[in-house]
C-alpha cells in the first residue's frame, strides 16, 4: 500500500441533537508516522452525559498511540494483531487515567485504521465500521469490502461495547490485510451503516462508496464548497430518514505518489 493518502474527515450532529441543541458526539482524527497513516472515528454513547468529550479523547488518544506503535517495523500477520491489541490496551488504560471516576459518562466506541507500506491493520470496538475500495469485476466496476466487525454480545442484544465497558478488550475485533489494491478506505460511525451498507449479512453500498471516495480522488477547486456539499448530504432529510444520529465520515485515497498523507 505505497504511495501517500488524501485524508478528509467530517462529523455532522444528527436530527435530534440539531433540535436539542446537543453537541455532536462523534469525532474522528488521522495522524502521519513516517510511512504510516493512521485514521481513527469515534461515536459517543448517546445516554452519558461526556460522550462527546469521550469520542474526542478517544481519537486524540487513538491517533497519538496507534501512530507510535506503527512507526516501528512490524512484519505482517500475527505480529500486526498483537500490534493493535497492544496499542488498544494502552489507550485505554490513558483513556481511563485521564477520565478517573467519571469514565463512565465518557463512554464511546472507537475504530481505527492503520495504512503502512507493508500492510493494513484494522481494530475495532462499539457498531463503526470500515470499508475498502480495492480490486474491479470482470465488467470492469471497482469493487467494495466491508472489514469485519466485532461481534455483538449476544444473538439477542443491541448492547454496544464501549472502551469503558468491562471486558471491552475481549470485544475488540483486528484484522491484518495484505493487498497492493486497496486504494481507498472509508471509516464511520453507526450513523451512516444504512446508508453506506445493506442487506443480511451487511454488503457495501457500492453507489454510495463509490460517489464519496471518487469526490476524494478528484476533489474540486473549492475545497469549503465541497466540504459543504458533503455536510448537507450528510445532515439530508433523505439520510436522516435512514438514521437520525450523528454521522462520521472519514475517508482516504492513494494518490499514487510516495510521501505523508495530506489533507483535502
Amino acid at each position: 500500500m505505497n504511495g501517500a493518502w488524501r485524508v478528509h474527515g467530517l462529523s455532522v450532529e444528527g436530527y435530534r441533537h440539531r433540535r436539542s441543541g446537543a453537541p455532536c458526539q462523534d469525532a474522528w482524527g488521522h495522524a502521519d508516522a513516517d510511512d504510516a497513516t493512521v485514521l481513527a472515528v469515534a461515536d459517543g454513547a448517546g445516554s452519558r452525559s461526556r460522550s462527546d468529550e469521550g469520542a474526542r479523547l478517544a481519537v486524540e488518544l487513538a491517533t497519538e498511540h496507534f501512530a507510535r506503535r506503527a512507526d516501528r517495523r512490524c512484519p505482517p500477520g500475527e505480529a500486526v494483531h498483537t500490534l493493535l491489541t497492544e496499542t488498544f490496551r494502552e489507550v485505554c488504560e490513558e483513556f481511563l487515567h485521564r477520565t478517573g471516576g467519571e469514565a463512565y459518562d465518557f463512554a464511546t466506541t472507537l475504530t481505527v485504521v492503520v495504512l503502512t507500506p507493508a500492510w493494513l491493520g484494522h481494530l475495532s470496538v462499539g457498531d463503526g465500521f470500515v470499508v475498502l475500495r480495492a480490486g474491479r469485476t470482470g465488467d470492469g466496476e471497482r469493487q467494495f469490502h466491508l472489514l469485519p466487525r466485532p461481534a455483538a454480545v449476544s444473538e439477542y442484544s443491541n448492547e454496544t461495547v464501549f472502551l469503558t465497558s468491562p471486558g471491552a478488550e475481549d470485544r475488540v475485533s483486528t484484522a491484518c490485510v495484505l493487498d497492493e489494491g486497496v486504494d481507498g478506505v472509508l471509516l464511520s460511525t453507526d450513523g451512516l451503516a444504512q446508508a453506506a451498507l445493506g442487506g443480511r449479512p451487511p454488503v457495501p453500498n457500492a453507489s454510495f462508496t463509490s460517489a464519496v471516495l471518487r469526490s476524494l480522488d478528484t476533489p474540486g477547486d473549492d475545497p469549503e464548497g465541497d466540504e459543504d456539499d458533503l455536510a448537507a448530504l450528510l445532515r439530508s432529510d433523505r439520510l436522516t430518514a435512514l438514521n437520525a444520529d450523528d454521522k462520521t465520515l472519514l475517508r482516504a485515497v492513494r494518490t499514487g505518489s510516495t510521501g505523508r498523507a495530506v489533507s483535502a
